[in-house]
């Protein structure tokens, strides 16, 4: 359980209540498992950090950035989205501190990396709460901002699929699709495996719990093969 100490050394900050720490360290799950846990889950945190955080981020953007307001939306949506939210939070070490159940503790795919990506939005919940909203900025700036040029500078703003067919079009004059090559799973639990085409030429192959996520995964392993990432 994090204390007063790891909050200073992995946050930056003096928290003055460490529960609402705590609580933005505790996923449902664990209170599942014990009832008799005398705080709530993050997700109220995570509700209130996530419009903080999507607050600081655009002012810094509008500020910052003297671009349109599609692309500023994009360079905000690669920098909030939970793959990058949840690669903060390993850098920091917030992982460490994360209250789960036996069966979430596993799981070290996808579904941690949105735990991990909910866990920061609900510290920065609790940072706010606790110490303001200065201090939650400062915080936001320090670990979540800086990400920002590498993102610009590396074209990460631009999603796979965009991005891919930008490169098709301009080379070949077409437009790549997309087909489901298999289907897996119980309901619940379902992985799409999906290949990109290009002139009936499959580019790239990807899998991914949804058949969205898997033509992201697709087009990126296009973009690898062609040299393009």
């Amino acid at each position: 359980m994090i204390t007063k100490q790891d909050v200073k050394k992995i946050l930056g900050v003096d928290p003055q209540n460490l529960d609402l720490y705590i609580s933005a360290c505790t996923h449902r799950s664990y209170i599942n498992e014990h009832r008799s846990f005398p705080l709530p889950h993050n997700e109220r945190l995570e509700f209130l950090g996530d419009a903080v955080l999507e607050l600081v981020a655009t002012e810094h953007l509008y500020r910052t950035y003297p671009y349109s307001e599609g692309e500023l939306t994009n360079f905000r949506s690669a920098l909030v989205n939970y793959k990058m939210l949840s690669e903060i939070a390993r850098r920091i070490g917030l992982g460490e501190f994360l209250l789960m159940s036996r069966g979430e503790a596993k799981d070290m795919g996808r579904a941690r990396q949105v735990i991990l990506a909910n866990a920061i939005e609900a510290v920065i919940g609790a940072i706010y709460l606790d110490l303001g909203y200065a201090v939650a900025a400062e915080f936001i700036a320090r670990e979540v901002l800086v990400e920002l040029p590498a993102i610009i500078t590396t074209g990460q703003y631009m999603d796979p699929k965009s991005k891919l067919q930008e490169i098709i079009q301009e080379k070949r004059g077409v437009t790549p699709t997309y087909g489901v090559v298999s289907e897996s799973g119980p309901d619940h639990d379902k992985v799409f495996v999906v290949a990109v085409y290009v002139q009936s030429a499959e580019a790239g192959r990807g899998a991914g719990p949804s058949k969205q996520e898997a033509e992201v995964a697709a087009a990126q392993d296009a973009l690898v093969k062609l040299g393009s990432v």
